[in-house]
């Protein structure tokens, strides 16, 4: 029950208080849900006797457009950095846990330094993670490190299956590195352990572009020095090189991850707007209801 000295006096505008605790246990919930939900689907539902058939004609849907357009470069790109192995095994390390790290990191700095937009960060970060989620289970994406690799068991891979793409121009296959199976990284994705909670199929759209991008906006109002505004601007890019010399995603997943996150702010808008409306009708029936009856006669007087 809300007590009459508890509220501001008439006239002083609401001020809607946020508990971190609260924050954390429901970005924690989100994710611990969003975690199993993507790994319902894709490479962890795949048998000994599967073959990833629409994971693979998806990748070479991928491919199809990106060749269309004169932009199917990203086997080029990983080629260039694969003789610097201190290079491929750091990309292979920031990929694993940039996004993470970083992620919270900005969460945290949003919740402290920007509480007046903090809700609508936070709504629009879980509404792009939603969708990322939607987009996995309908379109199951080989990444491109998989595309030469053994077909199961013995991989996620699609090594045995033929396909135009697979000799185009007289190649005898697409030319893709697991830079994490070949340099090593923090973890191993052919472990029996972390097949089981993961899915490698999801790859559209790009969650650590998303989220990268999001890290930008929310902390860029907030950066005085130029170079720290450049830095900013430069992670989701960075983010973008990673992925592609990784072979863990195409670059147009990266276009996905934006496209994703600019629905996601228009839904996190949206319920931030919706949520902000009724906690002004709550504030004001309190008010009411907690209003001298004379005060309270006289403000129906003035309303109507």
């Amino acid at each position: 029950m809300t007590n009459a000295a508890s509220l501001p006096p008439p006239g002083v505008a609401r001020e809607h208080k946020t508990r971190w605790w609260k924050e954390a246990a429901v970005m924690i919930i989100f994710y611990l849900v969003y975690s199993a939900t993507r790994n319902r689907f894709g490479s962890a539902k795949i048998g000994d006797l599967d073959i990833p058939e629409q994971a693979f004609n998806n990748a070479m849907k991928v491919i199809e457009i990106e060749r269309a357009i004169g932009l199917f470069h990203e086997e080029t790109i990983q080629e260039w950095f694969l003789p610097h192995r201190w290079f491929i095994q750091f990309m292979n390390t920031y990929y694993g846990t940039a996004h993470f790290v970083i992620t919270i990191g900005v969460f945290i700095v949003l919740y402290r330094k920007r509480k007046d937009v903090f809700a609508l960060f936070r709504n629009a970060l879980a509404a792009t993670t939603a969708l990322a989620i939607i987009g996995f289970f309908f379109f199951p994406l080989m990444p491109p490190r998989l595309l030469d690799a053994p077909c199961p068991p013995a991989a996620y891979g699609a090594a045995c299956i033929d396909h135009e793409q697979r000799n185009f121009n007289e190649a005898e296959n697409f030319g893709f590195v697991d830079t994490l199976d070949e340099y090593g990284g923090p973890w191993d994705f052919n472990s029996s352990a972390m097949a089981s909670i993961s899915n490698q199929y999801a790859a559209m759209p790009s969650l650590h572009i998303g989220w990268a991008s999001w890290c930008a906006f929310g902390v860029w109002p907030l950066l005085k020095r130029r170079w720290l505004k450049i830095a900013v601007l430069l992670y989701p890019a960075f983010t973008l090189l990673c992925i592609v010399v990784t072979g863990n995603h195409f670059w147009i997943d990266g276009v996905g991850g934006q496209l994703a996150l600019g629905v996601g702010f228009l839904i996190g808008w949206g319920m931030h707007e919706a949520n902000q409306r009724w906690l002004d009708r709550k504030h004001a029936v309190l008010h009411s209801l907690h209003m001298p009856h004379g005060e309270r006669h006289h403000a129906h007087d003035q309303n109507e």
